[in-house]
């Protein structure tokens, strides 16, 4: 082994779980607790270089990620096609007791499975290796994945109902959008601090008719501009073509207005408006029936899901196959998660509608510098690796936070927090 391969494979890896403050943001299945589970990934080589990677931290994700990491010291960071296989070897979803098949509270990704898990700690050390081999090589990841095809990202303001504020606590910044006017001074403030061109409103909370009020509210303020509304499979399908008929003219796309394929694919056949999803086609296993019946136009990718910036391109490639649009969807994350959606995002050809970030929600990271929108955009990075640095103190203090936490705030539950505020609560479906 020479001095360079050896100076490329894997001396060390740190997992550092973090509590990150989240605002009272409202969905289907509840309400945004205070604090969210995040969790950091860094992957120290030989060579004394280190890549950063994120993933969501939730008790049953750190307990995959803990062997992997303890597995993965000697590994090139070049051979990121091999932690797929590592990670099926060493990693058990039901030590954590993590899989089920009901939607998922925390990210609204449909039904779990043990690969889901695994490839979402896989999607956080991949980044991790990338980060890392761009840094020793001095290239941007974008250029280890092909090359950039555009030099900005265009993402969409993430617009939600929210309360305002979190029970107990003084009210945000933001303030209270549980209306139509809420939610169209909510879209102006996200023009005016970062320039967003494009909207999407989380559905499934009010009555239709109200969504449908709000969505249109939208498309008076906002004459022209791309609307989504996403109510995360709340409704049935009659609600569904109901609103698909009211909001014909006015939306991009409406994003998983019904739960699963059948019930997507009913929807599509009788609608002209584009069905986009990131609930029922989260996997490649759900690929084929979803893309044989028609019941999406749109598929939302995320790296987290996926397994990683590669496999972010593979699916890309695939929908370009079948003729299936891209978007790109987005968690509670940090910056290391938007620096990462933002390098691969630049690479994909075919990716036509604005990427969602809930990032401009937070006001907590763990970097030394906060990205800046620009008009709704972020110009990609030619620095090494991700193009971000890592601040070891507000890491610090984020696990800190975890650490004194009871375990109340580790696992992301929304239901459980919307029952915090009235024990009578439970998801409506429309």
């Amino acid at each position: 082994m020479d001095s360079e391969d050896s100076a490329l494979r894997i001396d060390r890896v740190h997992l550092t779980p973090v509590l990150v403050a989240d605002p009272p943001l409202l969905n289907t299945q509840g309400v945004h607790q205070p604090f969210t589970p995040r969790l950091v990934v860094e992957v120290v080589t030989r060579g004394g270089v280190t890549g950063l990677g994120e993933t969501y931290g939730d008790t049953r994700y750190l307990d995959l990620a803990r062997p992997l990491a303890d597995a993965l010291p000697g590994h090139p960071v070049t051979h990121v096609n091999e932690l797929f296989v590592l990670a099926a070897r060493v990693c058990d979803p039901h030590r954590s007791g993590g899989v089920d098949a009901r939607a998922d509270a925390g990210g609204l990704r449909g039904a779990q499975s043990a690969d889901k898990l695994r490839l979402s700690v896989v999607s956080a050390v991949e980044t991790a290796c990338l980060d890392a081999l761009g840094r020793t090589l001095g290239l941007p990841v974008h250029a280890l994945l092909g090359g950039r095809v555009r030099d900005e990202v265009e993402y969409s303001a993430y617009l939600f109902h929210k309360w305002a504020g979190h029970p107990g606590q003084a009210p945000d910044a933001w303030g209270e959008a549980l209306d139509p006017a809420g939610v169209v001074e909510q879209a102006r403030r996200f023009e005016r601090l970062h320039g967003f061109r494009s909207f999407k409103l989380k559905g499934g909370v009010l009555p239709p008719d109200q969504e449908v009020a709000g969505v249109r509210a939208l498309a008076k303020e906002f004459p022209g501009r791309p609307l989504r509304l996403d109510p995360n499979g709340a409704w049935t399908v009659r609600t569904s073509l109901g609103v698909a008929r009211e909001l014909a003219e006015v939306l991009e796309y409406l994003e998983d207005p019904a739960t699963g394929v059948a019930a997507m694919a009913e929807v599509a056949a009788a609608t002209e408006l584009p069905l986009a999803t990131n609930m029922c086609v989260t996997s490649l296993d759900e690929v084929p029936e979803a893309f044989a019946r028609g019941a999406v136009r749109i598929v939302l990718c995320d790296h987290h899901y996926w397994g990683g910036l590669h496999r972010t391109r593979e699916l890309a490639a695939l929908c370009g196959a079948y003729g299936i649009g891209l978007s790109m969807h987005s968690n509670t994350h940090l910056g290391i998660s938007l620096a990462a959606m933002t390098q691969v995002a630049a690479t994909l050809p075919a990716l036509r509608h604005a990427c969602d970030t809930h990032y401009p929600w937070l006001t907590e990271d763990v970097l030394t510098t906060t990205p800046v929108f620009r008009d709704g955009r972020l110009a990609v990075s030619d620095a090494p690796g991700l193009g971000v640095e890592l601040d070891r103190d507000r890491l610090a203090d984020l696990h800190r936070r975890w650490l004194r936490d009871d375990g109340r705030y580790r696992d992301r539950d929304d239901a459980a927090a919307m029952r915090a505020a009235d024990p009578d609560w439970r998801p409506t479906r429309w």
